[in-house]
């Protein structure tokens, strides 16, 4: 895991939308072509009052000790600097929350049969448990290898280096998980937080479009022929989301 005190985050995360993949933007993430549109009907609506926009979000699948652990793991992450906003400002936990109850979570449009054997990571995930319960099996995991190496506390309540520690040991394997592969939960924490970050916010993730504001990306404006001939001028429209502008 890069070290979350670099100053070149800007050039971090322009880097990082170019490895999440183009439906992720759009759509939901792990989701292309009529899945897609398959998944945004069964999503769950964001758990918040109507005529409330600002209510917090409450989540649907996670618990509250799960909930606490996403949203510390996500803010080291991304977090917030000068440049914009962190993964907690852009709602990145919603977005994951919401994932893990959508087609992703439930690895709905994945061959998930044996035999599960251990294989190259570039043939990619290839394990029995979908997406949502590795993240439960991991987060249940962590915590209690945090309570060993750590008096008794849980990953949310560790100071910042130390969490940054734990991360990088799942991210490379030196932290042992019992019941679940450690760079499989963090590799599906970190797709999922770049995709939450980048995503089109009406997955929830990137609220306001503030991370497309950010990188200047566009979004899902349909037209653009003003901007052909026009090489080197900054295209300064606010990005839209499939819901419309974002501000």
């Amino acid at each position: 895991m890069k070290d979350v005190s670099y100053s070149d985050r800007r050039g971090f995360l322009r880097r990082s939308i170019a490895i999440v993949p183009a439906a992720t933007a759009f759509g939901a993430g792990g989701v292309t072509g009529a899945a897609l549109a398959q998944t945004a009907a069964k999503a769950p609506a964001p758990a918040t009052s109507p005529g409330a926009p600002n209510a917090p979000y409450t989540p649907v699948y996670f618990n509250a000790t799960e909930w606490a652990f996403v949203q510390a793991a996500v803010a080291r992450l991304i977090p917030s600097d000068d440049a914009g906003p962190g993964a907690i400002e852009a709602g990145v936990p919603e977005f994951i929350d919401r994932q893990m109850e959508g087609a992703f979570g439930h690895a709905a449009t994945w061959y998930m049969q044996g035999p599960f054997i251990e294989v190259s990571p570039l043939f990619g995930y290839q394990k029995k448990m979908p997406p949502r319960e590795v993240y439960r099996a991991g987060i249940a995991a962590t915590d209690a290898y945090c309570r060993k190496q750590f008096a008794d506390k849980p990953f949310a309540q560790l100071a910042a280096a130390q969490q940054d520690d734990v991360l990088k040991g799942l991210e490379a394997g030196s932290v042992t998980l019992d019941g679940v592969g450690a760079t499989d939960f963090f590799g599906f924490l970190l797709q999922n937080t770049k995709e939450g970050y980048f995503s089109d916010p009406i997955h929830g993730g990137n609220k306001n479009a503030a991370a497309w504001k950010m990188i200047g990306f566009p979004g899902a404006r349909a037209d653009y022929a003003d901007w052909v001939d026009r090489p080197g001028v900054k295209y300064n429209l606010p990005p839209v989301s499939i819901a419309g502008p974002q501000g």
